[in-house]
């Protein structure tokens, strides 16, 4: 298998780290520290699949980064939670290390660190970069605000799904439900909890599940859903088990790994929400409408019909889930 980007500048000699703790800022599970020594490494992570996986493999994580000699930015997709963390690891550590794929704009982050800092150090290999510089405080304009509440209302914040915008596919989702709605109710993959005010608002609802992997959204979610009858999960909505069925489900799956579009991840969520509901369970859920989801859907429901949507998306109704 061909090195990474962080094995080949540490076995090249290029890169060279202080003796101390390593933070690793939001590596997926598959990230490679090979070159690393284990008792080194702290990860810090905040999407809950990722966070298990370095956890089952017997690394510590946390969500907070800790004062550090070195601190490894692993690029997200979202600019501005990139630079919260090149901010945040100017802060924490001693050597601040970029290492990211040139989808998820790591070129961006490099040309912006290079106008401020001069010439860097980089290696470019496997369609992505990785570059180094001493923590400086140049970068203390990129430090992420706490959530701030938007013009749509609601407290979002850097890296969230849709953070200025209310998602288009989840007001559709919204207008289309009934007025009454089953007692037991869950919303798989809750974001920062826009759906739950509309679930809440009709009648029969008794309770809310809300099912929420990115610790960034579940914070924002705290602020913007206080109603009680609502309770707020950090988990994998693909595994979590819940105390007792749901009567109903809501829910807009997410469909990117990284920029790459992955209909198995909405896919997997349909089968969950079969999984999570009683036998007389329904499901309301939207999706852009170039995925493929009505073979799945009918294969884990009796009943599924589209009722409503638009050019971008569609709106499925599903019920009687099949075992």
């Amino acid at each position: 298998m061909s090195q990474s980007r962080l094995s080949t500048a540490l076995d090249d000699g290029l890169l060279v780290l202080p003796e101390g703790k390593i933070a690793i800022m939001r590596p997926s599970a598959t990230y490679d520290v090979a070159g690393l020594a284990r008792d080194q490494v702290q990860i810090v992570q905040g999407f809950y699949p990722d966070y298990t996986a370095w956890e089952n493999a017997g690394y510590p994580v946390s969500q907070d980064v800790p004062k550090v000699s070195v601190a490894i930015v692993v690029v997200p997709r979202a600019k501005a939670l990139a630079r919260a963390m090149v901010a945040q690891a100017c802060e924490m550590a001693d050597l601040v290390v970029v290492d990211g794929q040139k989808t998820d704009g790591v070129d961006s982050i490099f040309k912006e660190c290079r106008k401020r800092l001069g010439a860097l150090p980089s290696i470019t290999k496997g369609h992505g970069r990785i570059f180094w510089f001493a923590a400086t405080d140049a970068f203390a304009d990129w430090v992420a605000p706490p959530p701030e509440k938007g013009e749509h209302g609601y407290f979002t914040t850097a890296g969230v799904f849709s953070d200025g915008t209310i998602d288009v596919g989840s007001a559709l989702l919204a207008a289309a439900l009934p007025a009454k709605l089953p007692a037991r109710m869950a919303d798989l993959g809750a974001g920062w909890g826009y759906l739950a005010g509309p679930v809440l608002e009709r009648a029969g609802v008794q309770s809310l599940d809300m099912i929420e992997a990115e610790a960034l959204s579940v914070a924002c979610a705290k602020m913007n859903v206080t109603d009680p009858r609502a309770t707020l999960h950090w988990a994998d909505a693909t595994q979590f088990h819940p105390d007792a069925a749901y009567d109903g489900i809501v829910m807009n799956p997410p469909f990117h790994t990284g920029r790459a579009s992955d209909p198995s991840l909405g896919r997997a969520f349909i089968q969950s929400a079969a999984r999570m509901l009683a036998p007389h369970g329904k499901l309301w859920m939207v999706a852009n409408r170039h995925l493929p989801y009505e073979t799945t859907l009918s294969e884990c429901f009796r009943n599924v019909d589209m009722i409503g949507g638009n050019g971008a998306f569609k709106i499925f109704h599903a019920n009687r889930p099949l075992r």
